[in-house]
């Protein structure tokens, strides 16, 4: 099942609720930009290689068609968020619930955002979503198991998979070319490094841009009345709204993630960083293709965080990966339990 821009654009007039939930998801997508989108272009804008407005127009471009070509190769990840969780049989109370879910998002990044943490939306999304529906059903009856344990995986995977990939990306790297004069590799790894960058950007679409069209597409259904589809069909126009939102939010406040995790983390060289890249890029690659719903976030930073000690683990500034994961252990509970106090009250209320 899918919709098509028109028929969306006469139902958002028509339809207040669906307006509401529509206005909740593209704000929730740019607080993504905000906060998940600047870590894939963060190490190449740290050092230089590439201007940030340029960078941010490069993961403009490369968000859109990683969200365009990994949806018709692979949507799983997209479904995988959308069957998360069980609303129950009311489309009416179900969508007072995602409403929550979403707000709940939104409150919990912009914080992380404000003190300049990377926090995980991704992570964020499945607890909010998580939090509104035991809400909802009164107990843990509304958590798909099945699916919920694809979100422990896309956890490990992202820390150790990311960490290992970033310490051995760096010392083959460092191995191939170590006989080489620094002088001449420069340009190489310069221009290597927006590539790794691009590479990011489209693998942050491939994971973030169909974890939101998934919710995008669920708020739609529901604003319907279809509380039972259990399969769609993302539209491009949807692909299109969410990578310009993204860059917006990226555009607006993306600075400060960029900071945090491309200067203040590790002090990296080109070379450094496009290691961080291609193993970032690598293991976004996996988890998108076995459909996990891996945090962007987790494999960025991890991968920096392993390039950082493979060169000695002094040159990490450990006391900013304190604050970072410690957000991301507060993540899941912080947001779920906004998420859960969110729906109780919009029900209430409503």
């Amino acid at each position: 099942m899918t919709i098509s821009f028109f028929d969306f654009l006469g139902q958002i007039f028509s339809n207040p609720p669906l307006l509401i939930t529509v206005v909740l998801t593209l704000g929730v997508i740019l607080v993504n930009g905000w906060t998940d989108a600047p870590n894939a272009i963060a190490t190449c804008v740290s050092t230089r290689a590439i201007g940030p407005r340029s960078a941010i127009f490069m993961a403009t471009i490369f968000n859109f068609l990683g969200v365009f070509v990994m949806t018709m190769i692979n949507a799983n990840v997209a479904q995988t968020i959308y069957n998360m969780v069980d609303f129950g049989g009311d489309p009416h109370y179900a969508l007072i619930s995602l409403c929550a879910a979403l707000f709940a998002i939104v409150v919990w990044a912009t914080a992380a955002w404000y003190f300049g943490i990377p926090t995980s939306e991704s992570h964020a999304l499945i607890a909010g979503l998580s939090g509104a529906a035991i809400a909802l059903q009164g107990g843990m009856s509304g958590i798909n198991g099945g699916e919920w344990i694809k979100v422990i995986y896309g956890l490990i995977l992202s820390t150790f998979l990311g960490f290992g990939l970033g310490w051995l990306t760096v010392k083959v790297i460092g191995f191939i070319f170590g006989r080489f004069d620094r002088s001449k590799t420069r340009s190489f790894f310069k221009y290597s490094q927006i590539g790794g960058g691009a590479a990011m950007a489209f693998m942050h679409g491939a994971q973030d841009g169909q974890k939101f069209m998934g919710v995008f597409m669920l708020g739609i259904f529901l604003a319907n009345g279809k509380g039972d589809v259990e399969s769609f069909v993302i539209p491009i126009w949807l692909m299109i709204v969410c990578s310009l939102v993204m860059a917006l939010g990226t555009s607006i406040g993306g600075y400060k993630i960029i900071k945090a995790v491309g200067m203040d983390m590790v002090k990296l060289e080109q070379y450094q960083g496009f290691s961080a890249d291609l193993a970032g890029a690598g293991c976004l690659l996996l988890s998108s293709v076995t459909g996990v719903p891996v945090s962007t976030t987790h494999t960025k930073t991890t991968a920096i965080m392993g390039v950082g000690a493979a060169k000695r683990l002094s040159s990490v500034n450990w006391g900013v990966v304190k604050d970072m994961v410690w957000t991301w252990i507060l993540t899941f509970p912080g947001c779920g339990l906004i998420g859960f106090l969110m729906a109780k009250l919009f029900i209430w209320i409503f």
